[in-house]
């Protein structure tokens, strides 16, 4: 009877009735949002899932068909690349290890280097003339040398022994400077490892006893996915032992003297 006593009184009662229309339309689609986050969450989920299988698939697809020509644009002469399938690998353990189906009768040897597309993940140590065993990575008792950049400084860099992608640049001085997200590399000093291979990216540091940088890194290979990888050789590593044994063999005949 109010709201048709007159234009006033309709327009009065109108505002309050689109008031209240607004009120429960606002709390009822904020009820709706919040239901539906955890849908949002799991597709967020499922969508990082399949660009980390992706990636993985992408790195996979690089070995599978010829890691040799992925890395004939770095600066790697006198390596030679022979690819590989891992048909044994340890991931459970501080002290992990892989079996590749390539032997002495492919040409690999002792202390030659595993890599891949998107990283470094092992050293051979034992030889059969089918198979070998190499040391991953992911292996505790492992170091490699590692670049910061491709002219920056370098330090050894092992697994965290955590997690899959977790590894840790050490010895980096303090008067270099460098930032979160930027690129490591192999520096190449060291016969196993061709200089320049990508093995991952940058993030925090912290200077450890005054005087040398320890930082996180997230390294690109993933070894949950890992299953083709290349036998990187070092054609001219017998010459360069030869000359370090020359060297030794003279340092010590003067010492005798």
């Amino acid at each position: 009877m109010l709201a048709r006593g007159g234009e006033l009184q309709q327009n009065y009662f109108a505002g309050i009735s689109h008031g209240v229309q607004q009120y429960v339309w606002g709390k009822s689609e904020s009820i709706k949002y919040y239901f539906s986050l955890r849908e949002q969450n799991e597709a967020l989920a499922a969508e990082n899932m399949r660009l980390r299988e992706a990636i993985g698939s992408a790195c996979d697809l690089a070995a599978e068909e010829d890691l040799a020509s992925v890395f004939q644009a770095l600066p790697a002469s006198g390596f030679a690349f022979i690819p590989a399938r891992i048909a044994k690998l340890s991931r459970n353990k501080q002290h992990n290890y892989m079996i590749i189906d390539r032997g002495s009768e492919d040409g690999v040897r002792p202390q030659d280097g595993i890599v891949t597309s998107c990283g470094v993940v092992g050293i051979v140590e034992a030889v059969g003339d089918h198979y070998a065993y190499a040391i991953s990575l992911q292996n505790k008792d492992l170091s490699i040398s590692a670049r910061i950049g491709l002219d920056g400084a370098s330090g050894p860099m092992s697994w965290d022994g955590r997690s899959s992608h977790g590894a840790i640049l050490r010895e980096i001085p303090l008067q270099y400077r460098f930032s979160p997200g930027d690129t490591v590399y192999t520096s190449g000093h060291s016969s196993i490892f061709p200089a320049g291979i990508p093995l991952g990216v940058m993030g925090e540091a912290k200077i450890v006893n005054g005087a040398t940088y320890e930082i996180k890194v997230t390294l690109f290979q993933d070894f949950s996915t890992l299953r083709y990888v290349s036998v990187a050789r070092n054609e001219g590593r017998d010459a360069i032992r030869q000359l370090e044994q020359q060297v030794a063999e003279a340092a010590e005949g003067g010492d005798r003297s």
